[in-house]
């Protein structure tokens, strides 16, 4: 086992480890993301979930775009195996530093929103963070369906025993995407009392 966890990786096993870190990564999101968007239904009752999945947010998404951004550093550095692996459509490219940016907003003023809800600043950072949720949700949507193949594809390879060998380093990637989830949870258990005594407040 030990041979397989610190084999180093190389050629096109690299964008392939890469791969399979987002796509693992984007699977956690979706599910956390579903349940944010419950949330939604029922604001008012549920505000206090909503900003601690919200805070359990924070730990994968910054695996996942720090991954991305990863990527697409050695595609536009000229990286051969990058390269050769190929890039998303052109829509998707155009979109992704759009989405990032929207991303850290939408995640930004939320956490901004609550941490400062006594300051003068609450109102605008709320639009902020009402607007920016408008224009994440349809760059996001695109997003997802545009990379829905490649996720269902690739998400699971890290934890299926007989798929774990072709790409060496399964293990440290299934410990980095627990860890930011494990992350995530500890967050939003931590913030969730002092959330729920300002709703209820």
């Amino acid at each position: 086992m030990s041979r397989v966890i610190h084999r180093p990786l190389t050629g096109r096993q690299r964008p392939s480890a890469n791969t399979r870190l987002t796509s693992s990564t984007a699977i956690a999101l979706l599910l956390l993301l579903a349940a944010e968007g419950v949330t939604l239904l029922q604001l008012g009752r549920l505000l206090t979930w909503h900003i601690a999945i919200g805070l359990a947010l924070v730990p994968p998404l910054t695996v996942k775009v720090a991954a991305t951004v990863y990527r697409f550093v050695r595609y536009y550095t000229g990286d051969h195996d990058y390269v050769e692996r190929g890039a998303p459509h052109l829509i998707l490219r155009l979109l992704g530093p759009v989405e990032v940016v929207l991303t850290a907003s939408l995640m930004g003023s939320g956490l901004l929103a609550y941490f400062w809800h006594h300051s003068g600043h609450y109102d605008q950072l709320m639009l902020i963070h009402k607007a920016s949720f408008v224009l994440w949700f349809g760059t996001t949507t695109i997003h997802v369906l545009g990379h829905l193949g490649e996720t269902l594809r690739h998400g699971g390879e890290d934890w299926v025993r007989r798929r774990r060998r072709e790409v060496p380093g399964s293990l440290a990637r299934q410990l980095l995407v627990a860890a930011a989830l494990l992350l995530g949870v500890y967050l939003a258990w931590w913030v969730y009392p002092s959330v729920a005594q300002w709703t209820r407040g």
